[in-house]
């Protein structure tokens, strides 16, 4: 026997999230535009949107991770090794990428002052230092703060523990992962109010303006970006296949890549990820470990925007720069961009890294950070977008191969 539901829940069980997400969009800037006193008193909706979503990624993380590797079947075949590769050559090359784009588009920025209370790394061996301090935080401590590293890191290092458990015990943690995986979902299905306070809250107190005044800076690194995701990632996938790669390349782009333009987090798309995985009949033992890892580590997108946004600052502060300090800035953005967070604006504060490398002091360089809040309504959901979709196309291209090889 079946229960009647809702007219209205019928009507949002029949309309995509996508659409639902933009109707959102679309009345956040209605609402800015023409009732900014309305849109301060919704913008908790956004608040709270952000929380959840900053609550339940590093649980998700944590637990997607150790469960998959605690069931993974001995004997079983997997393809970590070359999504890896192909994680760590889709970065730097996005990096480089960033480089050459600044070079031929060079971007100033208007420094302003800045009094947000942030603490960047101060050089290259704090960085290290902290990296290793980050891989043996506490669990606890790590999931409190959000701190990526060390959750993948004790994930890793518990699913392996439970490899040799008992069934029972194995089966409990599938559970719970399921368990976690339900609430996101839950959570993503309330991201069109969230992006309705969000973008409502963000243009009521900013204005139009503060778009426009960084368009030169937004088309770089949107272009980028694009670039990336149309002509790079489809190299390195044709070279990986040898196969036309753009059916695929535009699929992810469509069924991942939009949901997490919408909801900017890589961390929070991982459910959609996995469907689609599954959707296009990949291999569960590989991509159970792939998607959940590539939310955590491969992020093109973040080292396009510490690459753009530090050559920015170089340029208005007049700094010479030659190619091998600049190949060198993309190496440390490379890397940067693996620890970055995979929930909303996680690579900005890697920007005053990369500005270390240059000479240019912290407080000049959380300038830089905090434009990149102001353009961080579009530049992040293109980030997180790119990053996301890039998760599923390079596994998806391993997976391939490893299917034309057997």
């Amino acid at each position: 026997m079946t229960t009647a539901q809702h007219p209205l829940l019928q009507l949002l069980n029949r309309t995509s999230l996508v659409v639902q997400i933009a109707i959102g969009l679309v009345a956040g800037i209605a609402l800015a535009l023409f009732f900014p006193q309305a849109a301060d008193s919704v913008s908790f909706l956004g608040t709270v949107f952000v929380s959840a979503l900053k609550a339940v990624a590093p649980v998700l993380v944590f637990v997607l991770v150790a469960a998959s590797i605690a069931n993974h079947q001995h004997g079983q075949p997997t393809h970590i090794k070359p999504i890896l590769l192909l994680y760590l050559i889709g970065t730097f090359s996005a990096a480089l990428i960033a480089v050459a784009a600044s070079y031929a588009m060079p971007s100033s920025l208007t420094l302003v002052s800045n009094s947000a209370e942030l603490s960047p790394p101060g050089g290259i061996g704090e960085v290290l230092k902290t990296l290793l301090l980050n891989v043996v935080d506490n669990p606890v401590n790590a999931l409190l703060e959000g701190n990526f590293i060390g959750i993948l890191a004790w994930a890793i290092a518990l699913g392996f523990a439970f490899r040799h458990a008992n069934p029972s015990s194995k089966h409990m943690l599938a559970d719970l992962s399921n368990g976690v995986t339900s609430i996101v979902k839950l959570v993503i299905r309330l991201a069109p109010l969230g992006v309705f306070g969000l973008v409502a809250a963000t243009l009521a107190e900013s204005g139009m303006s503060a778009l426009l005044d960084y368009l030169h800076l937004l088309l770089v690194l949107v272009g980028c970006m694009l670039f990336v995701a149309l002509v790079s990632n489809p190299a390195i996938v044709y070279f990986k296949t040898r196969r036309n790669p753009y059916p695929l390349v535009l699929m992810c782009l469509r069924e991942s890549g939009l949901t997490a333009f919408f909801t900017r987090s890589s961390a929070a798309n991982i459910p959609v990820n996995l469907q689609l995985c599954q959707r296009l009949g990949l291999h569960e033992e590989t991509y159970s470990v792939s998607i959940p890892l590539g939310a955590t580590i491969n992020m093109a997108g973040a080292a396009i925007t510490i690459t753009v946004l530090t050559l920015a600052a170089v340029n208005t502060l007049g700094i010479a720069v030659d190619l091998p300090t600049a190949l060198l800035l993309s190496l440390l953005a490379s890397i940067s961009a693996c620890g970055a967070s995979g929930v909303a604006g996680g690579s900005l504060l890697l920007i005053p890294l990369a500005c270390s490398l240059f000479g240019i002091p912290n407080d000049v360089a959380m300038q830089v950070v905090a434009v990149g809040f102001i353009i961080g309504i579009v530049q992040d959901s293109a980030e997180t977008a790119l990053n996301s979709s890039t998760d599923v196309l390079f596994t998806a291209a391993a997976c391939i191969a490893a299917e034309q090889r057997d």
